[in-house]
């Protein structure tokens, strides 16, 4: 239960980003996939009603410039839930944190310190927070989504 209140309290939508007048939205969705009699594979979003450890999950950001002006250099940081492991972005572009948000970058540049304190290349769990920096202006009207993939853990 503590995993679909931490998933929800993810998903509230953003009020406007007054700076860039850009609303935010984020939905997260469960990841099924099911073998079909051809031995092809169908995979299905769907909106979740229960989520268990191992649940495959797509975080989905739209945004929309709701001002006059173009947005430009609009920056969306997503911190990873708690109760979720990080997967993957599904869009390019994106940089993390493994250090709560502090600092960023390709998750090949990033090293954490073990257990024994030597330093060792960055592990999806130990990512924190996903950011991508919109360096093309969002034109009045325009959309777009960022999405990543995590799981429950």
């Amino acid at each position: 239960m503590k995993y679909l209140i931490a998933l929800f309290a993810l998903i509230a939508p953003a009020g406007p980003i007054l700076a860039n007048q850009v609303e935010l939205e984020s939905t997260v969705f469960v990841e099924r996939s099911e073998e079909q009699a051809d031995g092809s594979v169908t995979v299905t979003l769907e909106e979740p009603s229960r989520v268990v450890p191992g649940d495959a999950l797509v975080f989905v950001l739209t945004y929309e410039n709701t001002g006059a002006e173009p947005a430009e250099n609009f920056v969306v940081t997503n911190p990873m839930p708690e109760a979720v492991v990080f997967i993957e972005a599904i869009d390019s572009g994106a940089i993390y944190s493994v250090d709560g948000g502090t600092t960023f970058g390709a998750l090949t540049d990033l090293r954490v310190a073990s257990d024994g304190g030597v330093e060792r290349d960055v592990l999806p769990v130990d990512v924190t927070h996903i950011r991508w920096i919109l360096t093309e202006p969002i034109a009045p009207g325009a959309s777009g989504q960022l999405r990543f993939r995590g799981a429950v853990r």
